[in-house]
């Protein structure tokens, strides 16, 4: 099956390994899979406004801890970006476009609003996919920072953000330390797609898994679990002809007794789908 995607330039970036990829733009190519006929420009125009506001006062910030409550002070103070705990259950928190229009998102997407805003007036805020809670990071001349988008935009030193990890988490520090360097923007975008998928699949809408499985498949297709997924995906969307072909895939590149077994059935139950339909 040929992973395409033809009308998104920056996520196919993605899928050729290019490092010079604009995430804002990733992210709306995400959303127009649930909003079909979604403009670019708003958004587009709404982060760079944000960040020529922000140049002004940010110029005149004496410390790295005042510049980055500066872009909190805008995003979340006077534009009332923000985290609350029901975003966690509405896909629209996860897409940019509706980040930006309703002022709600979950710790990846305001996350991601924080960098772009931020980039636009010249200030290096790179994401951070730290355990149970993305953050982006700063590293100027007082020492490393993160800002927490889904909280009003707080800024925490390095030392305060592992200890507030390791409440959150239970994880020791050796363990956090190496999760807080710069994401790469693919596993940025892994990482949000999966945020859908698990949300979706909780919601039982398959048409809207079948098109994050498609791009998590193609970010990952050495990756059997995702073709597998992608196989019982297309199951429920009406697609056995392809089931059967990628599960097919799967039982050849499978070592594993028992996981042969579970795609056998899978196959199985594909190949049922097709006989009734004849």
């Amino acid at each position: 099956m040929h992973l395409d995607f033809p009308q998104d330039d920056e996520f196919s970036k993605l899928l050729q390994r290019q490092r010079d990829v604009n995430l804002s733009v990733v992210a709306l190519e995400i959303a127009r899979d649930a909003y079909p006929q979604l403009d670019f420009a708003h958004s587009l125009w709404w982060i760079a406004k944000r960040g020529s506001e922000l140049i002004a006062p940010a110029s005149r910030c004496q410390s790295d801890r005042a510049l980055l409550k500066e872009i909190g002070r805008s995003l979340a103070g006077t534009h009332g970006l923000h985290g609350d705990k029901e975003a966690f259950h509405r896909p629209e928190a996860s897409y940019l476009h509706r980040v930006i229009e309703t002022g709600v998102g979950i710790p990846i997407s305001l996350s991601l609003v924080y960098a772009a805003v931020a980039e636009e007036a010249g200030i290096e805020l790179s994401g951070v996919a730290a355990p149970m809670h993305f953050l982006t990071r700063y590293d100027g001349s007082g020492g490393t920072f993160f800002v927490d988008a889904f909280n009003q935009g707080r800024v925490l030193h390095y030392d305060r953000c592992i200890r507030w990890l390791q409440e959150l988490t239970e994880l020791t520090a050796d363990e956090i330390e190496p999760l807080l360097e710069p994401a790469k923007p693919r596993d940025i975008v892994i990482r949000m797609l999966n945020n859908l998928k698990a949300l979706y699949v909780q919601q039982e809408q398959w048409d809207a898994i079948w098109s994050v499985q498609r791009r998590l498949t193609a970010l990952q297709p050495a990756v059997l679990d995702q073709r597998r997924d992608l196989a019982l995906v297309a199951m429920k969307t009406n697609r056995p002809g392809l089931a059967i072909d990628l599960l097919q895939l799967c039982l050849h590149d499978s070592d594993d007794l028992k996981d042969r077994r579970t795609i056998s059935q899978y196959l199985q139950a594909a190949e049922q789908m097709i006989s009734t339909w004849n």
